[in-house]
């Protein structure tokens, strides 16, 4: 998932362009970018495009941001969003593992009343200071729960934060990943609002990347390439994983457990990352 697209679920007549895209996962979203008074309108046009066979064949992730737990819209949202195909429910602005829990009993209701078998997966908002400091314990707030989405505008902006200072960025980029991390789930990097800068975006992406995120939101979709190519495992990455991964059957035929590749020691939990490339790269066809 290295874009995800942010689609408006007020904005239908953009659906069939999103699915057709290069966007690996597609978010559509019944909450910021929906008015109060389209907020109906929104959730009918995604509860019929995610229950129709166009979603359903399109071959890519896809999610539905609703309305956070204890708002007037939540039920109907998750009682419209939730459908077969659905792969996350978005969670905004989370700060308990109360919430969470809400959220999971909703999600289990909407699933038996719409025949849904295959569980749907938590993404969860990290949006406030608050959120951020909790962020492991939501993570382990149940099994559903599968990322830690980053939401740098709400974090930042009331709090007077430069959303452009690297040194803030790095702090809480690192924060959210590392609990992430402890918590077995992904990490997700936040979107950047200025579609026109490519360069910020190309920064912010590569950044989250060397901290171990798998993606980057986009709220247009010049910014998808971007993040497509900053997630892709690069032709040295990969032949370096692969000279990683001989070495490592090498060593355990010969009963050694640290080892030398490319001048550097490997042990184990360099294999781990090995894998992990290599695996990407045989999701993206790179060999």
């Amino acid at each position: 998932m290295r874009s995800k697209l942010f689609v408006p679920g007020s904005r239908p007549e953009l659906f069939d362009k999103a699915l057709r895209g290069d966007a690996d996962a597609l978010s559509f979203d019944l909450e910021d970018s929906v008015s109060e008074d389209r907020k109906a309108d929104a959730r009918a046009a995604l509860q019929a495009l995610l229950s129709g066979p166009s979603a359903r064949a399109c071959g890519k992730i896809l999610i539905a941001r609703v309305n956070p737990c204890g708002s007037v819209h939540f039920d109907a949202d998750m009682r419209a969003v939730v459908q077969t195909g659905l792969a996350l429910l978005n969670l905004p602005k989370v700060e308990s593992t109360s919430e969470v829990l809400t959220a999971v009993t909703a999600l289990e209701a909407a699933e038996r009343a719409n025949g849904v078998t295959e569980p749907v997966g938590l993404l969860l908002n990290i949006e406030s200071a608050r959120g951020l400091r909790l962020a492991y314990k939501l993570a382990c707030a149940h099994p559903r729960v599968a990322g830690l989405q980053l939401g740098l505008g709400d974090l930042f902006e009331p709090l007077q934060i430069d959303r452009h200072e690297p040194a803030s960025l790095h702090a809480v980029m690192l924060q959210m990943r590392l609990a992430a991390g402890e918590a077995g789930v992904f990490a997700y990097d936040a979107a950047c609002a200025n579609f026109s800068d490519a360069e910020s975006f190309r920064a912010e992406a590569n950044l989250a990347r060397r901290l171990g995120y798998i993606g980057k939101s986009c709220i247009h979709p010049s910014q998808v390439p971007l993040a497509n190519e900053a997630f892709r495992p690069t032709d040295a990455e990969i032949a370096h994983a692969h000279r990683v991964a001989e070495a490592a059957a090498d060593a355990k035929a010969r009963g050694i457990g640290a080892y030398t590749v490319d001048g550097h020691m490997v042990d184990a939990p360099f294999v781990l990352r090995a894998r992990a490339v290599l695996s990407a790269a045989k999701r993206l066809g790179l060999g």
